[in-house]
């Protein structure tokens, strides 16, 4: 492991025990059995770990660069079961060996507020799992998703601050109590920056929308150019972006799409997507002149993190030949001969997307295209 990951790996640890460090300074309450303080461990060690998923969703792109943003969101993605698992177990040891402390009512409307507020947390931390580990069983399309999910967790994380502040256990003293809702307020403040500043941002840098048009398997090319501002900076080929299309970049309605195009054709940029999902399926519907927004570029999966290799391979299947089209057309573009070895695989021969396209780039540099069909056509000598 590099020292970048090492040190992004140290400093989310920190961020995940420094706020129960905290609570050890000064004053601290009399003690109790064993079983007491570690049901407050774990409720804390959950509350933390719930704020730093804010962090881990914000795209800052030093923080997702060592790794590549996708590790990130399946970091995101398990480690938000863990925390779940931690605020579970938190309230399970209360109500098993502590039951008294839980109060006489689950009640609401009776109930000491303090106490609904923790059951409402781990309740809306359920929801904002459930839903995203369940979306597509439990039939939610993916807008609805995005903000039910982001709904979930704020108010998940708001009644988690105010269940620690208002049981005043480990916090009742005013250093503390402050020194918790800084750690807090800094966690909403990446919220902010992701759900406020960012689209504030793309609000004022548009992309218009050059060209839409149709390929094999339903692979469609959108191509969208800047309006009034340079385009992107530091693009590498085979990277990604969050495209927004038919919506403000506040509207949560973003979708992550390879760039196919290369850098050298910026500051135009091209997505290869195909006419699938909820959003995808009427990416035929959109004409050239309609506004997009951008967030980009994402991504490792780029030659460019390996200039000094004598050549690449790269195995892929149907739409996700679209990074490895800005590679080759990037490495076809700057005269590179290095070898690049391409196993595609495909259902059908109709279903090859950029077909055409590849023959030509395999004249123009050294490509060593192989085609593995699932279903070949009769007298297909190649690879099955």
């Amino acid at each position: 492991m590099g020292r970048r990951p090492a040190a992004w790996i140290g400093l989310y640890l920190l961020l995940v025990l420094a706020p129960q460090a905290l609570l050890f300074l000064g004053e601290v309450p009399p003690g109790r059995s064993f079983w007491w303080n570690f049901s407050m461990a774990t409720g804390f060690a959950a509350m933390a770990m719930m704020g730093v998923q804010f962090a881990l969703t914000s795209r800052i792109r030093k923080f997702s660069a060592p790794f590549g943003i996708d590790i990130i969101y399946l970091f995101h993605r398990y480690l938000a079961w863990i925390a779940l698992g931690l605020a579970a177990l938190h309230f399970g040891l209360l109500w098993w060996l502590y039951p008294h402390t839980l109060g006489e009512t689950f009640d609401p409307r009776y109930a000491d507020w303090e106490l609904t507020a923790g059951r409402a947390a781990l309740l809306l931390f359920g929801l904002a799992v459930v839903t995203s580990e369940w979306r597509k069983t439990l039939r939610l399309e993916y807008g609805l998703w995005r903000y039910l999910h982001v709904i979930f967790a704020t108010l998940g994380f708001a009644a988690a601050v105010a269940h620690i502040i208002g049981i005043g256990y480990f916090t009742a003293a005013p250093l503390k109590r402050a020194l918790w809702l800084a750690v807090t307020l800094s966690w909403l403040v990446l919220l902010v920056w992701m759900r406020v500043v960012k689209p504030w941002r793309q609000r004022r840098a548009p992309w218009r929308v050059v060209e839409v048009r149709p390929g094999r398997n339903k692979v469609w090319t959108l191509a969208v150019e800047p309006v009034g501002h340079g385009g992107l900076t530091g693009f590498m080929p085979g990277q990604f972006a969050w495209l927004t299309l038919r919506a403000s970049p506040f509207g949560l309605r973003e979708h992550p799409f390879s760039i196919s195009s290369p850098p050298e054709a910026l500051p135009r940029i091209e997505f290869g997507i195909k006419e699938l999902g909820d959003f995808t399926g009427k990416i035929g519907d959109i004409k050239p002149g309609e506004t997009a927004y951008l967030d980009a570029p994402f991504g490792v999966f780029s030659p460019s993190m390996q200039p000094g290799v004598e050549g690449f391979v790269a195995v892929v299947g149907g739409v996700g030949v679209t990074p490895v089209m800005s590679m080759l057309r990037s490495l076809s573009a700057q005269g590179d001969r290095r070898p690049f070895w391409l196993f595609y695989g495909n259902k059908n021969w109709e279903d090859v997307a950029f077909r055409e396209e590849l023959d030509t780039l395999r004249d123009r540099m050294d490509l060593r295209l192989i085609h593995i069909l699932e279903d070949p056509p009769e007298g297909w000598t190649g690879e099955t």
